[in-house]
């Protein structure tokens, strides 16, 4: 359990303190699926405090998560700073700031920890963001309908039709684009229309339906909806893909982590046109069996890449099917 943690105690900690938390989404994709390392039996992402010791920030982040999953971070970057006094659990002594990390690695090479902890797929959390397969039917059978409700249910047209807006931009509704970076901005209008179990926590009056998604501790799936859009970004002008791939792989499976990511499919031959003109990869003159048909040419990620692109930029966008 690291649902919580102690906080300090005794003279200058009382009504004044001020904890950090050091929180980690810590992203890999196998097999074609989305998953991030959690603990708590699924419920938490890896954290714990700050503390005095802790050379740094980003130090203590990786202390935390290598004791907590027997993992040692590669790739990090700083996510977002939250600290909305009613959003997470704890006593009212003193309040706490939760400095969330984005990480990237892969699966195959971790050892997972136990006690029914280890990856699970993003999509647990957040169905509704996976479109890969068509519109998940939730947005129709109780999205929709509760949003409506929730608009309808403001005190002056105003506030009406600006709920009715949010609703219709964030999840494509009336004909709008869906746009699979505003995983954060769908998933904070559902909490604030009481759709989703940690809002109930909160001690708001609300009832209702909820929708389909596991909940996390205190505002862990608030933070792991800040790293998904933050990836679905990112990976469209940096290739911080390739930290998800492993060293040698085909275009197909390419492909699939970069679908995997943004929830949504992409035109097989632009997409390989795309990679292709920007120089991302070299073949390795290995082929791997991926289909009945003819084998797969291996290809490995263009390390000089790296460097070219910080000036220049990537772009692999998530192309329509």
């Amino acid at each position: 359990m690291i649902a919580t943690h102690e906080r300090p105690s005794g003279p200058g900690a009382g009504g004044h303190a001020v904890a950090v938390d050091l929180i980690a989404v810590l992203v890999a994709v196998t097999k074609g699926e989305p998953r991030v390392m959690t603990l708590d039996s699924g419920r938490a992402l890896p954290s714990g405090p700050f503390e005095l010791g802790h050379r740094s920030l980003q130090s203590g982040l990786r202390d935390w998560v290598e004791q907590q999953t027997h993992h040692p971070l590669g790739y990090v970057e700083q996510l977002y700073t939250f600290a909305d006094r009613d959003r997470t659990a704890g006593d009212d002594a003193g309040r706490v700031i939760s400095i969330s990390y984005l990480g990237l690695t892969r699966e195959d090479s971790a050892r997972a920890p136990g006690g029914g902890d280890g990856w699970r797929s993003w999509y647990d959390y957040f169905p509704w963001e996976d479109r890969r397969s068509g519109v998940p039917p939730v947005l129709e059978t109780v999205v929709e309908p509760a949003l409506q409700a929730f608009a309808e249910a403001a005190e002056d047209a105003e506030t009406r039709r600006e709920r009715r807006q949010r609703a219709w931009l964030s999840f494509g509704f009336a004909g709008n684009p869906w746009n699979e970076e505003l995983t954060l901005q769908r998933y904070e209008l559902l909490y604030e229309a009481g759709l989703v179990p940690e809002a109930r926590r909160s001690g708001e009056p609300v009832d209702g339906p909820l929708c389909p998604g596991a909940p996390m501790v205190a505002d862990h799936r608030r933070i792991l909806a800040t790293g998904i859009a933050r990836l679905r970004a990112k990976i469209k002008y940096r290739p911080v893909v390739f930290e998800l791939m492993p060293p040698t792989f085909t275009l197909l499976q390419l492909q699939r982590c970069v679908e995997a990511l943004g929830g949504r499919t992409v035109h097989k031959q632009n997409f390989r046109r795309l990679v292709e003109q920007q120089d991302l990869v070299e073949e390795t003159g290995g082929t791997a069996a991926e289909t009945l048909g003819r084998p797969a040419k291996l290809f490995r990620f263009r390390q000089a890449v790296e460097l070219e692109r910080a000036i220049a930029g990537t772009k692999l966008p998530l192309a329509r099917s």
